[in-house]
């Protein structure tokens, strides 16, 4: 009975930190990305993967990409503008969709995702915003 209380702490000390490590609800800023050559390198319809760009292809930043591998597949909720403004008014691009992550942002990028998305204009009005993203399905390894 005495060790029992230093290993079930150690049990719920591992517990946390594996929860840590793979979570399956966060809250993150995104932004929207297109295939335009001002926003992307020498092969704009290409991601990091060898995939090519389509709606439901996401980009993380590099800090998330051991929480968030690519092919980890997530669906979005839209939560409105970094102002607290149009919650929920991009939520018809994401509902009934599940994205997969197949890209990485640029190395200065910390705690983001770039969601693609087909045209500038739409891109434009997205903005920065807030997005509840909730991983579906993680990558075989």
């Amino acid at each position: 009975m005495r060790g029992f209380l230093p290993l079930l702490l150690l049990a719920l000390a591992v517990a946390g930190a594996f929860a840590q490590v793979n979570p399956k609800k966060m809250v993150l800023q995104a932004t929207a990305y297109t295939s335009s050559v001002g926003e992307t390198d020498r092969t704009p319809f290409v991601t990091a993967t060898g995939a090519r760009t389509r709606l439901g292809v996401v980009a993380v930043s590099p800090d998330l990409l051991p929480l968030l591998p690519y092919g980890t597949k997530v669906r979005l909720r839209d939560l409105g503008s970094v102002q607290g403004r149009g919650r929920g008014q991009f939520n018809y691009l994401f509902e009934g969709r599940v994205f997969v992550v197949a890209d990485l942002m640029h190395p200065r990028m910390r705690e983001k995702v770039d969601i693609w998305l087909p045209d500038r204009a739409t891109a434009l009005r997205f903005g920065r915003r807030y997005v509840e993203l909730e991983v579906v399905e993680y990558p075989r390894r």
